[in-house]
Formats: C-alpha cells, structure tokens, sequence
C-alpha cells in the first residue's frame, strides 16, 4: 500500500480542532513518534504494482533493506533523477539512473507500471521523461526492487519469479554490481556496457565507457570516444592475460563466458558481508573497483585501471612490448629492430619495430616464445575455440600472414588457439605471470634463439650443480653452529633443563600451505592487527575452522628462542582464560603460531573506542576483571610452572564470542622454579606504562611484576583512558596520578 504523508497530516489537522486538550496532547505525542518513525517517507516494501505509483519523496527498499530506489540530486545540480543507491551506508552512492538523458527540474517526478508491464516516469503527471519498451503480454505485471540491486519487471503470477520481462542490470549505468553481465548478445547483437557520469553533478552518459568486443576475439576494452583507451587482453581460462594477478584476490571471483549465446563478463563476492563495486570514473578516466571499509564508514579503492604507463593502449608502436620496470620503457620484440632508429633515438616509439631479419614463409620460418606478456589487440586475431597448441603452431605456420599464435582456454579445462595477423600491437610486458606467446621470425632467428638458450641451460646447469654442493656444505656447518648455539640459549634462558622438555606436548604442527590457503595466501582483508613481532592474520582451515596466526616478521626482534619458548609454555598450559595454542609452522624461514580465533579480538579496541565502549557494561567489565584476575592466579599458582608473562597489556587480553578474556602472546614469558620468586634480566622487554618501575630500571621481575600491569589494565578498563598520553585538564601526571589522587581526595 503506498504511504502518502501529504494526505495523512491534512486530514489530522482537520480532526485536531474538534478535540479536547487532553486528545491533542496525545495526538501531538503520538504524530511526533509517527514523524520521527518515517522521517524519511518510503514505501515499506520493495514492489510496485499497476494500481499504485511512487511520487517524489517515497522509495522502494529493497527485501534485506540492501538498495533503495527514488528520486535523487546529484552534486550541486538542481535537476531529480530517478535511481537506485545503496540504503545501509551513510554516504549516499547512487549505482543505477533511469532517466539520465532527461533530468525533472523540479518534484512532480511519478513511477508508475502499465497493465502491459511498462515502466513509465512522468512529470506533473503527464509529460513521459523515460519508459520501456514491452511487448510481452502479462496478466499482473510487477515492478520488483530485488536485494542485488536489480530492478526488474515479472508477472507476479509466473511461479517462476526470475523470469524477468525487463531489469535494470540489462541497462547499467555507471557502475557494475556483483551479478551484473557486461555481455553481447550473439543472437540479437545487444551490447551491455558501462558509461560513465559526465561529471558528479551530471549523470547523464559521458565518453568513456567498458564493455565486451568482439574483433577476432573477445576481450574487456575501456575506450574515450571512439578510441580504445584500455583493453583486457585475452582471457586464458583463469584471467585476463592484462591482469594476471587479479585472480587471486580475497574480495571477488569473476569469470569470462563465451557460449553460442552471448560473450559476458561477471562477478560475484566471495564474503556476502562485504559491499564491493565496479564503477567508471569520467573526470580520472578510469575504472576503478571499492569496497566498503565499516570502520572509517568510506569508500575505500581496491583497484584501478589503467593503474601504470604500460596499461593505456598503444603507449608504444607494432612490435613493441611496453615494460615499465625498464629504460626505455619501449623494448622492440625478441626478433625485431626499431623501423625508424633516428626517432626511435629521440624517444618517439610510435613507429614501431620490424622483424630483425626478413621472413621467407615458404623456405621456413621459426618461432620465438615471449612469456609473461598481456597479450596484442584483438582487432586483427582469430580464435578456434578446440584447436590444440601444436595444432595451432602448425596452422600458423602455414599462413605467411600469421605473425603470432597463443593457446586460450575458452573455459576453464578446455582449450583453443589464438592467432593474430600483420602488426603486433599493444602488448605489455610483465615481470611475473601473465600469457606466453609466440612470435614469428626468421629461420635463423628461431634456430640462433635455440642455440643461446641450449648454451645457457648448459653454463646455468654447472654453476647451480657448484652452488649447490657449495650451499649443502655451508648449510651443513651452519646447522651444526646453530644447534649447538640454542642448546647454551635454552639452558642460560631457564637456568636449567626442564625435565618435562621431551615430554610429548599434543601440537599439532601444520603446512606452510594450509595456512596460507586457511587465509588466502595472508591476504590483506585477512590481517586481523600487527603485533610487535609481526602480523595477524584470521583463516578458515578445510574442516571449517576458524584460526588466528600469528606470523613472525623475519625482521623481528624475536628470534628461535622466544618461538620455542612461546610453544613450549602454551602448550603446557591448559586454562578457560588463557588463549589455546593449536599448532605452530616451522618451515623454511617461516615461523608461525596457530591459535584459537577470538571474533571480538582485543580488550583495547573496545575501551579505548568511544562507539564499542557502550558495549562493556559495568557487570561486563567486572566479568573481564575477574577473568582476567583467573588467568593471572593459574600462571602464578596454579599451572605446572610458574609463569610470569612480562607484557600483560590489553591488547594482549583477547574476547571470544562471548566477551570472555583470554591472555595471549607469551613470547616474552618466563618460567619460575617452586623456590625462586625474582630474577634479574639485562634484557627488559614489555610495554613501557605496564612495566613495573623495578623491573624497567633493575630489570628485576617477578610475580608482582605481572600484578601491576593488572592494576594498570584494571586503571584502563575501568578510566577508559590510556595510561601513556593520559591527560587531565587540571593537573599533570599520568593516569596512575590521577588516581592516586583521586584516592587521596576520597580520603578527605
């Protein structure tokens, strides 16, 4: 049913003035709670049908309240456009415009469906600003705002919802959503293509656009008017030859079809949770990807293309292959020669390069394999989709005018042959990844390529054999110094040799690949925090469960020693409030501790930050006192060794689920035997405002050590003020001061 404000305030303004004090009290109060409710005026669902309408001042909310649907102005413009932007974000960001050719200039704007499933957007209700074209014959046609951000017109008696007779996502704008095809139709020669804003206060289409071409072969092309600014290269199954690394990112899968139907590109989020976009950028001629960082509530840039010299088409001439890791950045193919050496001299590539030495296609000619390249424009190609790669070698060989050939894999697990005609034209070239090609030269060439290279793996193969058996002799030695230099570290570091040392301590020990496929190869969007030994990363292993590992930096302070020491306690140590070690990596130069994953993380985001601060009640922080308090007793008492953690700090107090604390990073700890209760160290680690002043001047620790880094955490959590940089207002001093002064004030 469609809300309409207007006429419900009018017809309770009439009522008011029959009624008493006491009833327009109330319905003051009451039409106050109505206006504060809907002080954005919307439609309560996410569908349109033929006898309602939506004016300008409503919206259509998508099902999971994702995407909304109204009447917009964009920038500094006056004009109103109907359009599609995201609803749970504050920062409004439109993703779809209808009527981008034709703005409204003023509020009369009307959204209404047709009985014969049009779309129809009118002005003061009768001049038709935009429409669609239907010719299907429905019985109950529905306009439907749909969670991916697609409108879409069904018969809302089909018991098939997604068949569609109209949607939005056929039509884009400027922006691609998850879901979206940019495609051609092969049967109707549709294009859907991207165009961008002409500028952030007009929506209406600008010159650069992105969509699919198809010359030979298919690829991605970003073009300025009518000339290519950017391309793709050709997909080889997994990517596009132009973005090689792009397939292993944490953030989305996308493929490339090429069917008897149409030839589209898609995408979809690997994690639902995260809001991502593909948009054209018209002032920046760019296409760049976002995704929504919650934290600092913005729009934060994942990609861009062109990102660097060598992306924009034809930076160098035919022949060329463009290298932004070189001077000149324009380096003639393997088998070539500038054509025009003065200009070429003068830093002018436009000319190109020519092959080193003429082709005779019918006495023979060779090939040279050039690798890591995005592969040349598309324009003068030709794909067999079944074609193998010798099959494909053979077929160029036999055409004189077939100056390169490469396999493409159509779709993944399958194969093809691409071959290209006349003039080589941009190619970039990259230092790893990328597609593998083959240039056609001259007989000579081919066979004086294979003799270099025949004379290079010989001289490579003796000196890897030497260095080799050089490596295993220094490797022997230095193993041999190592061990015997951490057997005197482990017996100076505890004093003595534990006899529980070989006991078996029920770790598991994993692969460097598991973790690193449990948290897609340390990806960035992973990274939980960064530790003064290095980064934490969160993973998911193969039988779903969730880790957080802890990755020592190879440049941090933290050596062999302090790893084993960290192993060997928390394996020992079994408590509610103390982390779980569940395994560690030792391999290659890697070191790596897998522990239980906290979802909460740290004590110190939450009471350090004005927002999730609210979150820890009075009985929540007491709770994590007293746990906190547990944890500190089963180290000093309780476990099979005294342990005295040195670095207690709240961010070393990590949440579960529940807001339980558990104490972590024991990288510093130090065991105790039952008659010693200090010890004195010439290496004071910690955090400076949680040591205690005896062990930060005399390097003297023990149990109390580890109780007044408790107090000042239990200071922190219950001030919410940090102990280092506290300030007051009225006095000086830390936030110890300030509560010893507290204390003495209370006194009085």
């Amino acid at each position: 049913m469609l809300i309409k404000m207007g006429s419900i305030l009018d017809s309770e303004t009439n009522l008011l003035s029959d009624w008493t004090s006491m009833e327009m009290g109330f319905y003051f109060y009451t039409a106050c709670c109505f206006l504060t409710i809907f002080s954005k005026p919307s439609i309560a669902i996410d569908t349109l049908t033929t006898s309602e309408s939506l004016t300008d001042g409503m919206t259509l909310v998508s099902n999971d309240g994702s995407f909304e649907l109204g009447f917009f102005t964009p920038g500094s413009s006056k004009n109103r456009y109907l359009g599609i932007w995201y609803n749970n974000i504050p920062m409004h960001t439109v993703v779809w415009v209808a009527n981008r050719i034709n703005p409204i200039n003023d509020s009369t704007g009307l959204l209404k469906i047709q009985s014969n499933g049009k779309i129809l957007l009118q002005v003061q209700n009768k001049t038709a600003v935009w429409s669609t074209n239907s010719t299907a014959r429905v019985e109950n046609p529905v306009l439907h705002l749909l969670d991916s951000g697609n409108l879409v017109v069904r018969d809302g008696k089909d018991s098939k919802p997604e068949n569609y007779l109209w949607q939005s996502f056929d039509y884009p704008s400027d922006t691609m959503l998850p879901g979206m095809k940019i495609c051609i139709d092969l049967r109707t020669g549709f294009h859907r293509r991207l165009a961008a804003w002409k500028n952030w206060d007009d929506p209406s289409p600008g010159d650069l656009t992105f969509g699919v071409e198809f010359h030979g072969s298919p690829e991605m092309v970003l073009r300025k008017g009518s000339e290519k600014y950017q391309r793709s290269g050709l997909w080889n199954g997994d990517g596009f030859s132009g973005t090689p690394k792009l397939r292993l990112n944490p953030i989305f899968d996308y493929d490339f079809i090429w069917n008897d139907n149409e030839v589209y590109y898609i995408y979809s989020l690997k994690n639902k949770s995260v809001m991502s976009r593909f948009v054209l950028n018209q002032t920046q001629s760019v296409r760049q990807r976002y995704t929504w960082n919650p934290e600092a509530q913005t729009w934060m840039q994942f990609s861009m293309m062109p990102s660097d010299y060598c992306d924009k088409f034809g930076r160098c001439g035919p022949n060329v292959g463009c290298d932004g890791n070189k001077l000149p950045t324009c380096q003639c193919l393997t088998g070539f020669r500038p054509r025009r050496l003065d200009r070429w001299n003068s830093s002018d590539y436009s000319a190109g390069c020519i092959h080193s030495e003429p082709l005779n296609c019918h006495s023979g000619d060779g090939f040279i394999r050039i690798g890591k390249v995005k592969t040349p424009d598309t324009s003068n190609s030709w794909v067999n989709q079944t074609m193998n790669l010798k099959e494909c070698r053979a077929k160029c060989l036999r055409n004189c005018s077939c100056m390169a050939y490469t396999n493409v894999y159509v779709t993944r697990g399958g194969s093809g042959c691409a071959m290209w005609f006349g003039d080589l034209l941009d190619i970039k070239q990259f230092q790893s990844d990328g597609q593998d090609f083959y240039v056609r030269v001259s007989a000579s060439e081919a066979e004086q390529k294979k003799k270099a290279k025949v004379k290079l793996a010989i001289i490579l193969g003796t000196v890897i054999a030497a260095l080799w058996g050089f490596l295993l002799i220094v490797c022997y030695i230095r193993r041999s110094r190592r061990k015997l230099k951490d057997e005197v570290e482990d017996k100076n570091l505890n004093g003595r040799e534990d006899k529980d040392e070989n006991e078996d301590m029920e770790l598991a020990v994993f692969e460097f690949g598991t973790i690193a496929q449990a948290t897609d190869s340390f990806s960035f969007i992973n990274k939980l925090g960064q530790g003064g030994f290095g980064p934490v990363y969160m993973g998911t292993l193969a039988d779903g469960q969730e880790i957080a590992v802890k990755r020592l930096s190879k440049s941090s302070g933290q050596g062999l020693n302090e790893f084993k020491n960290e192993v060997k306690l928390i394996a020992k140590l079994q408590h509610w409030n103390l982390v779980r070690l569940l395994g560690c990596c030792m391999q290659r130069d890697e070191r790596m501790l897998v522990y239980e994953y906290m979802p909460n993380r740290s004590l110190d985001l939450f009471i350090f930050d004005q927002t999730r601060r609210t979150v820890l009640t009075w009985s929540k922080r007491f709770q994590i006192i007293c746990g906190i308090a547990r944890g500190l007793l089963y180290l000093h008492q309780d476990s099979r060794l005294r342990i005295i953690h040195r670095d207690l700090k709240t961010s070393n107090v990590l949440l579960d689920s529940e807001m339980n604390p558990k104490i972590s990073d024991f990288g510093m700890a130090r065991t105790f035997g039952g008659d010693q209760s200090e010890a004195n160290t010439n290496r004071v680690v910690g955090t400076y405002g949680y040591m205690a002043p005896e062990y930060a001047i005399d390097g003297v620790f023990s149990v109390k050590s580890d109780v007044f880094s408790f107090g000042i955490l239990l200071l922190e959590l219950i001030s919410g003020k940090k102990n280092r940089g506290f300030y007051h207002v009225n006095q000086s001093g830390n936030l110890i001061e300030h509560a010893a002064g507290m204390e003495v004030m209370g006194r009085r």
